[in-house]
C-alpha cells in the first residue's frame, strides 16, 4: 500500500508540475488575460492604459465620451480606476460605478506614433463604461477607444429605442467629427489618433449601431413579414417587433423624412469607418437586402441562446448577408445576450438592484467569455487595421478550435 502512495504522489507531482508549465505559456506577469488559459490575443498587451472623460459640446445635445489611450506611466502608478457609470433606469440617485484598470489623466504615449481609432457604442439603457473590459483591452494593444454615451432613458413603452434606432448613428458621426478637429497639430488629440484606420464596436442596439454607420439600410417590411411569422409560430422572440413597428412613422419623421420608405431606407453610413464588429446586433431591421449594402469587414459576434437578440435575427443574419469580402461568424455555444457585459464583480450595480442577469451568464464564465471575445477582437483588428500577418491566421477556420465556439470565416 505504502508503495501504491508513493505511485500516486509521484503522479501528482509530474501532473502539478506539467499544468504549471503549460500555465507559463498563457499567463506572464504583467500581461495576463482574465484567466490562466486565456489564448493569444487575450493576453493584455504592452501599452499602459490612460483613460479620460470628455464632452463634445458644440452639438445639439452635449455628448459624453471616454476616451481610453496608450499612455505613459513614469510614476509606475498602478493601473486602477473606479469608472462611474451612468444609470439610465429611472433612479437619478442611484451612484454605481465599474472596477477598471487604467490610469486616470495619464499622459499621452505618443513614442509608437499615432493609433487606430475605435468607437464602441454600448447596448440600449447601458452606460458606455460597461465595455471597460474591452476598451482597455484594445488600448493595451496599441488601439485609441472612445465610447458615447448615448441619450436615452427607461420608460414604459421604451419609445427610446425607436428614436435611438435613427440617433445612435449620429452621435457616432459626431464622435468622429469631433476627434477629426482635435487631431490637428494644436489639438487635444494631436499625434495620437490616426483617423484613416477606424473600427466601430457595439453591443445590441450597439451592435445594429456599427451596421447602420457602416452602410446597412433598414428594411422595416422585412422586420414587419418576420415579425408576422413569428407572432404565427408563437415565437418567444416576437417581443422585440414592439419596440419598432408601433413607432415606424415616428422613426421617418426623425429621419427627416416625408413619409415611410416602402422598401429600403437611406444609408446612414460614414465612410470614414473602415471595419465594426457587432456584438448580438440588431440586425432584424436590416433584413438581407439591407445588410448587403455593407462591403467592408465585419466579423459578427454572439451568444446562440441570445433572448435579447436572438442569434438567427442577429449575429447569424449579419454574417449570412453583408457583402464583405472579409467576414466571421464568432458564435458563443448557450450565451446569453449579456455575456458581452462587465461581471457582476466589476459592476455590483445591478446585483444589488436583484438584476444578477445583467452582469452573468447562465452557462459561461464571464471571464472566459471575455478572454475570448477579446481574443477574436484584438486579432481582428489587427488584421485589418494593421495587417499584422500573426493575427490574420489566427483567424483562419482551422486555426479556430475552441470548446464552445462556433466559427466560419471569409477571406481568411
Amino acid at each position: 500500500m505504502l508503495s501504491i502512495n508513493r505511485s500516486i504522489v509521484a503522479i501528482l507531482i509530474i501532473l502539478i508540475l506539467s499544468m504549471t508549465a503549460t500555465a507559463q505559456q498563457f499567463v506572464k506577469e504583467d500581461n495576463s488575460g482574465l484567466r490562466p488559459d486565456a489564448p493569444q490575443y487575450a493576453l493584455r498587451g504592452d501599452h499602459v492604459v490612460g483613460t479620460q472623460d470628455l464632452i463634445i459640446d458644440d452639438v445639439e445635445m452635449p455628448l459624453e465620451i471616454t476616451v481610453w489611450y496608450p499612455a505613459l506611466n513614469p510614476d509606475n502608478v498602478t493601473e486602477s480606476i473606479d469608472y462611474p457609470y451612468v444609470v439610465k433606469m429611472g433612479m437619478p440617485d442611484m451612484d454605481a460605478t465599474v472596477a477598471g484598470q487604467a490610469i486616470a489623466n495619464a499622459p499621452y504615449n505618443l513614442e509608437d506614433g499615432s493609433y487606430p481609432l475605435v468607437i464602441v457604442s454600448p447596448g440600449f439603457l447601458l452606460g458606455r463604461t460597461n465595455y471597460a473590459w474591452l476598451a482597455e483591452h484594445l488600448t493595451s494593444h496599441g488601439f485609441v477607444v472612445i465610447a458615447p454615451e448615448h441619450h436615452e432613458q427607461l420608460d414604459e413603452t421604451l419609445s427610446d429605442f425607436s428614436k435611438s434606432a435613427i440617433l445612435r448613428p449620429q452621435d457616432i458621426t459626431e464622435v468622429l467629427d469631433y476627434v477629426d478637429t482635435q487631431v490637428v497639430d494644436d489639438g487635444l488629440f494631436a499625434g495620437l489618433i490616426n483617423t484613416n484606420q477606424v473600427a466601430v464596436i457595439g453591443h445590441s442596439l450597439g451592435g445594429y449601431t456599427s451596421l447602420a454607420i457602416a452602410g446597412a439600410q433598414l428594411d422595416l417590411a422585412f422586420m414587419a413579414n418576420l415579425c408576422a411569422d413569428a407572432e404565427q409560430a408563437a415565437d418567444p422572440n416576437a417581443w422585440l417587433c414592439g419596440l419598432i413597428l408601433p413607432y415606424v412613422s415616428d422613426m421617418a419623421e426623425l429621419a427627416g423624412l416625408d413619409s415611410v420608405p416602402e422598401e429600403l431606407w437611406d444609408s446612414m453610413n460614414d465612410d470614414r469607418i473602415d471595419v465594426i464588429i457587432p456584438m448580438a446586433g440588431d440586425a432584424y431591421m436590416y433584413g438581407e437586402l439591407g445588410l448587403a449594402s455593407i462591403t467592408i469587414p465585419v466579423m459578427a459576434i454572439g451568444g446562440t441562446s441570445d433572448t435579447g437578440t436572438p442569434y438567427a435575427w442577429g449575429t447569424q443574419l449579419t454574417f449570412d448577408h453583408v457583402s464583405s469580402s472579409n467576414k466571421i461568424l464568432v458564435g458563443l455555444e448557450n450565451a446569453e445576450h449579456m455575456v458581452f457585459g462587465s461581471t457582476c464583480e466589476a459592476l455590483p450595480f445591478f446585483t444589488e438592484i436583484g438584476f444578477y442577469e445583467m452582469c452573468s451568464d447562465p452557462v459561461w464564465d464571464m471571464n472566459r467569455a471575455h478572454d475570448l471575445v477579446n481574443h477574436f477582437a484584438t486579432a481582428f483588428l489587427l488584421a485589418e487595421l494593421k495587417q499584422n500577418t500573426d493575427a490574420v491566421a489566427t483567424l483562419a477556420p482551422d486555426a479556430v478550435t475552441f470548446i464552445g465556439v462556433t466559427y466560419d470565416a471569409q477571406g481568411y
